[in-house]
């Protein structure tokens, strides 16, 4: 596999390619060169360094090898057999110096599959025979050739494929591994110390692949990759973080890429990938492709590597002769005027230049017609004819760093003559006029036409900051025609003038505030004086017209969108809030595989929305409902209901280091065993492995569940299994696992489908943060500050609290239960247990263990509580923790002062700290869904119904007044003292039940028949407004006794009163607040109730019990997750959604295609004119009615009128007869 490892280091400012032919050692500021090897003869001789044909008796050289620091080189010959080492230490001359020759051994006709070389000229070949898994390696030290190195580990080595070293000097080998069971591999990375002993280097580290992946290179800067087979992607794997990174996503040609078709060349901003035909340039700053090339389109190369900066290594590449060509046609080569070899760029000039003078040489090694060419590139570049390339303007140019020496430099200009007016130009082409008005800056660009200068673009930068020097000019320079740097008191400005379409855009401005000029120096040197520029600060987005540049430039608006949204929420910015939105989903949605790190801005900046335009978030999570990152939905059969199970796409390479020690015993043990086979010492091997299985009978469930363990956090691997301990258990895990998947094959699958949970970076912390701190006072992350109900009516919010529940909630959950058990367990003990049953010693012990575990929570609690207190205090549950904790450790102290078991208040304190524990141990229920659900319901419903309560208590307690003003005594009286004859009615010895006893027990008749009971405190509870107010309780509560001791018609007005409260509060208020309970507890969505609760439990763990490098790890907060859904389930809840017309197909494309995929028929327009077709009917229906009605009405008024006009006739019949009567 001949595999290439490409790197570009932007610590030494220099592009390095560690290829299997090449090295690129190349400025990233080399816009203008273009380099060809055409035309070989025009090229100066002492500029092509060729090796003495007798290195290689004359042979085609094949291969070069470059050490990672960029030392050493060798080059190798096929066809000679020969490795020769050259020293590259004196990089100011082109001829190389000759070190050393190995020549391989003649009877070895094996092709060499790898080579790598350190800097101090250690060798390593690794040769492939016939099969391919079949292979052998070798390591010498070329100052010694007789001196061969051997490893650690060296048994077993099977289809060694890759090896290299990494800068710290360590060697990495690649190889399978074969494992005795099923005749399955291994894929292991070995790491090795380079420091000899006994010749022989020692593992260091190792690390294991997964099934399903296979390596492509692994970088000098410890960065694996690998390729995905089941879904064609490629990961980067960072071997010193553990972290991983997808930088390549194939949805077009499925199963059409194969390793050895992939070139990568990284650094640490920069991945660039050559798959087949096609470079792709991925940031990983911003966590997108930031351009696609075809290999073959050389104009298409070109413009991107003059207008971006970025040198593509990928422009050399293998041809089947297995020499270097060059992608770039003849043609283009004289655009800048400098040929690859320049004589000239090297010679000093008298013409000053604003260019650092520390310059930094720069090569370029490759083979050309059997030669080995070196190539000096220089950081004096032509920056005259640049052609303009509109495809990339999207491409914020400051991404590639070119304007920090440009900086660097106008911040050592002279900074005390303050200017109105800067003019800057190159080759007399192109004309910049910087003007510095009150309030605004000017600026024009000239272009020369014939012999005059022709204004061809104006902008005008109006500012609102307030300065003394008005925002003056200090200094300006042209980075090329296009892009100049403007420093002013107000800031530095960058502008970019497209020819094109005549216009001057924004790039990039930092607010300073500098109204006099040492603070410009200081500025520099706090925060311009680093290797990039700074990200703008909150006041720079203040500048009009900065925004829009930033939302349209899609890198910017990436790079700087979580600011200026922030920046856009707190100034209440509407429109400029909905715009950067909109841009955001519009990005998403042109490609959601690559375009999902702009939702990322919209999900940092949520704690924000949630805090003023909550309305945003359900627009949000509502949009993205049922979403994937992908150009496709793909359904899979699980084998287990898996129905909104989350899961991390990534690969999970195991961290194997731990079982160094058990590996490094079992080799000598598996090397022993393979000495002994064949010698009398065997039989003690049988002897002791007989020993081994019986005692493995002896301990089975322990030695079963010690080695579960153990190998489950990778303590110990099955690489080497020489005895019975490891081979039994790790066979019969094989054995199990085959037949438990050949037994599954038989069950019903279920269909699921895999949604993308939207919420990107929305769980990730920061990764800036100092470790003591974040003890005291931890960064929150958005999920922390976030609690929004709209985020949990969707799957993907249920899905969110599943993948932490499961990565890691439920066993701190689970460690926080335990240890409050310990507490519960040790007070419960102490305070419940009789005398008989424990003596003093022990309880006295376990109230001290109480106080400790008590302590332990209450520390967590009073963090928590001074964390944010007005949130604790919103927490309701809060108040039964802190009282739990204080009661228990108050009470256990006071116990061993006291030790009274006969001491009231010792007994109260007793009873209501179990109490409180009690709820407390219950409370921990609220995490499980079956109880949980309740919990919600108490609290949610609780929250909207108390406004009420406080007026119903409010009321209580006017009539518990009403009661103490008109039943309290109103004379002096003593409970101890006998005062009958009191006029007082509410005097309690007024009240006192009285007893007639007319003969006593002699038989005798009494002469005083009368007994009065003796009074109380309860006797008359209208004594103290405590007691009145209590008694008002139980009057709501059903007990009206009270109230009993008067007489109502002697006192109407407690009759009055009692009417007024049973109306008013125990029939009306009452009645109301159950018909407002049944309200709420309908219209609540108790399971989002539930969910938010845990939310609120998990961000409690991961603030408070996680230590702060655990809330970074990357399996635990993963940038995207993705979950299963039920494809029945999922049909049903679109349905609903449908029905319910919260399901939109306009917005999201992608939510066409998975009706389709479900095959689910939805037309909204239709169904919105069937639902308006509905209400015609209906209209129309009762419109036929009230014809009918009104038809009847007409009958009946027809009918009234004859009638009347026959009463008319009548009267004056009647009329008639009484004149006819009278005459």
């Amino acid at each position: 596999m001949d595999n290439i490892s490409v790197k570009i280091n932007d610590d030494a400012n220099k592009i390095e390619i560690d290829v299997d032919k090449i090295e690129i050692d190349v400025d990233k500021n080399d816009v203008d060169k273009i380099f060809t090897f055409d035309d070989i003869d025009d090229i100066n001789d002492d500029k092509i360094f060729t090796f003495d044909d007798e290195r290689h008796n004359g042979k085609p050289i094949t291969r070069i090898e470059i050490s990672p620091n960029g030392n050493y080189l060798i080059t190798y010959s096929e066809e000679d057999r020969s490795i020769v080492g050259w020293n590259v230490e004196d990089k100011d001359k082109v001829q190389l110096k000759f070190d050393k020759t190995v020549k391989i051994d003649e009877d070895n006709q094996d092709e060499i599959r790898s080579l790598c070389v350190s800097d101090d000229k250690k060798l390593c070949r690794i040769y492939k025979k016939s099969n391919y898994l079949d292979s052998k390696f070798d390591i010498i030290d070329m100052n010694n050739k007789d001196k061969e190195i051997a490893l650690s580990f060296d048994g077993k080595l099977y289809a060694i494929l890759y090896c290299t070293f990494n800068l710290k000097g360590e060697f990495i080998l690649y190889r399978y591994s074969k494992e005795k069971t099923r005749f399955k591999y291994r894929k292991i990375i070995w790491i090795y110390s380079t420091q000899t002993k006994n010749n022989k280097w020692e593992c260091k580290r190792f690390y294991e692949i997964p099934k399903n992946y296979e390596l492509i290179s692994i970088s000098k800067y410890d960065k694996v990759y690998l390729f995905s087979y089941s879904n064609d992607y490629i990961y980067e794997w960072n071997i010193n973080t553990e972290k991983s990174v997808k930088i390549f996503d194939n949805n077009k040609d499925k199963n059409k890429i194969k390793t050895e078709n992939i070139r990568i060349f990284s650094n640490e901003k920069f991945n660039i990938l050559k798959v087949n035909d096609k470079i792709i340039v991925y940031s990983i700053e911003l966590g997108i492709p930031i351009a696609s090339l075809d290999i073959n389109d050389d104009i298409q190369l070109y413009n991107f590597m003059n207008y971006t900066g970025l040198f593509l290594p990928s422009l050399f590449y293998y041809t089947p002769d297995k020499e270097i060509k060059y992608c770039w046609n003849s043609k283009y080569k004289n655009w800048f005027n400098k040929p690859l070899f320049d004589e000239q760029t090297d010679k000093p000039t008298g013409e000053p230049t604003d260019e650092p003078t520390d310059e930094q040489t720069k090569f370029v090694f490759g083979i050309l017609n059997e030669r080995v060419w070196k190539s000096k590139f220089y950081e004096n570049m032509s920056k005259t004819k640049v052609i303009e390339c509109e495809t990339y303007k999207h491409l914020n140019v400051h991404l590639f760093d070119p304007y920090m020496d440009t900086v660097s430099t106008l911040f050592q200009k002279d900074t005390r003559d303050n200017k109105k007016k800067l003019t800057e130009s190159i080759e007399n082409l192109i004309k910049w006029e910087i003007y510095a008005d009150f309030g605004k800056i000017r600026l024009e660009v000239f272009k020369k036409i014939n012999t005059e200068w022709e204004l061809i673009s104006t902008r005008i930068e109006n500012h609102p900051y307030l300065s003394y020097y008005n925002g003056d000019l200090i200094a300006s320079s042209l980075f090329n025609n296009n892009d100049i740097v403007i420093l002013t008191t107000l800031g530095i400005f960058i502008y970019t003038f497209s020819e094109n379409n005549k216009s001057i855009s924004l790039n990039y401005f930092y607010f300073m505030n500098a109204d006099y000029y040492s603070t410009v120096e200081e500025m520099y040197k706090k925060i311009f004086s680093k290797s990039t520029l700074p990200l703008p600060n909150y006041d720079s987005f203040r500048l009009n017209g900065w925004a829009s540049d930033v939302i349209n430039n899609k890198s910017s608006l990436l790079k700087y969108g979580v600011d200026l949204l922030t920046f856009a929420i707190k100034e209440h910015k509407l429109e400029l809030i909905d715009d950067i939105y909109k841009k955001c989903m519009t990005y998403f949605k042109e490609d959601p595989m690559n375009n999902k790190s702009f939702l990322s801005i919209i999900t940092s900046a949520m704690p924000l929305l949630d805090e003023y335009y909550p309305e945003y978030i359900l627009k949000y999570s509502s949009e993205t409902n049922m979403i994937i990152d992908s150009s496709f939905y793909s359904i899979e059969h699980q084998n287990k209901n898996l129905h909104l199970y989350s899961f991390f796409q990534s690969p999970q390479i195991a961290n194997l280091s731990k079982s160094l020690l058990w590996t490094k015993y079992y080799y000598k043990f598996y090397k022993l065993d393979r000495k002994t086979r064949k010698t009398n010492l065997f039989i003690l091997l049988i002897i002791y492995y007989a020993i081994q299985v019986l005692m493995l009978l002896l301990t089975l469930p322990l030695y079963l569940a010690t080695f579960y363990i153990l190998s489950k956090y990778n303590f110990i691997n099955n690489i080497y299994t020489p005895d019975a301990f490891s081979f039994i258990y790790f066979r019969t895990v094989k054995e199990f696992e085959y037949y438990f998947r050949k037994y599954i094959k038989d069950i019903t699958t279920t269909p699921t489908i895999i949604f993308m949970i939207p919420y990107i970076n929305f769980v990730n912390y920061s990764k800036d943060y100092n470790w003591f701190l974040e003890l005291i006072r931890p960064q929150p992350s958005p999920f922390t500050k976030t609690i929004n109900r709209s985020i949990y009516k969707t799957w993907n919010g249920e899905a969110l609290i599943n993948f932490k529940w499961n990565a890691y909630g439920k066993y701190f959950y689970a460690m926080i239960w335990i240890l409050f058990m310990a507490l519960l367990g040790c007070f419960t003990a102490a305070a419940t247990i009789p005398k008989q049953y424990i003596n003093e010693e022990v309880r006295q012990q376990l109230f001290i263990v109480s106080i400790i575990f008590g302590f332990i929570h209450l520390i967590l609690e009073i963090r928590q509580f001074f964390y944010n207190i007005t949130k604790w205090f919103y927490n309701f549950w809060n108040i039964f923790d802190i009282i739990a904790y204080v009661l228990s450790i108050y009470t256990s102290i006071y116990w061993l002062q006291t030790n009274d078991k006969n001491n009231n208040y010792l007994i109260q304190l007793l009873s209501f700290s179990c109490l409180f524990l009690d709820i407390k141990f219950l409370l921990f229920f609220r995490a499980f869904e079956y109880f949980g659900v309740y919990f919600a319901i108490i609290i949610s419903v609780g929250k909207k119904i108390f406004s009420f309560l406080l007026v119903l208590f409010i009321i209580i307690i006017s009539f518990a007044h009403a009661f103490y003003i008109l039943l309290s005594p109103r004379s002096g009286y003593s409970l101890e003292q006998y005062n009958i004859n009191s006029d007082d009615p509410n005097n309690p010895w007024k009240l006192a039940p009285s007893y007639n006893q007319i003969i006593d027990n002699d038989g005798n008749i009494n002469s005083n028949p009368s007994m009065i009971q003796t009074p109380d405190k309860n006797t008359n509870m209208f004594i103290d407004i405590r007691t009145s107010l209590f008694a008002m309780y139980l009057f709501l509560a059903g007990d009206s006794s009270a109230l009993s001791n008067w007489e109502y018609t002697d006192n109407p007005s407690i009759a009055i009163l009692i009417i007024l409260f049973s109306l008013l509060v125990v029939i009306y208020l009452m009645n109301l607040l159950i018909g407002l309970l049944n309200m709420e507890i309908g219209e609540d969505n108790n399971r989002v109730s539930y969910l938010i609760q845990k939310a609120e439990i998990l961000a409690e763990i991961e603030l408070f019990y996680l230590l702060p490098h655990q809330r970074r790890w990357q399996t635990w907060f993963p940038e995207v997750i993705h979950y299963y859904a039920d494809v029945d389930k999922t049909r049903i809840e679109i349905e609903r959604l449908i029905k319910e017309d919260k399901w939109d197909t306009k917005e999201f494309e992608m939510h066409e295609r998975l009706l389709e995929k479900l095959q689910i028929k939805c037309n909204t327009i239709d169904n919105k004119v069937m639902e308006k077709l509905s209400a015609l009917e209906k209209l129309e229906k009762s419109y036929h009615e009230k014809l009918e009605k009104l038809d009847k009405l007409e009958t009946l008024e027809k009918s009234y009128c004859e009638k009347l006009d026959k009463l008319e006739k009548l009267d004056k019949i009647e009329k008639l007869l009484e004149e006819m009567h009278a005459k």
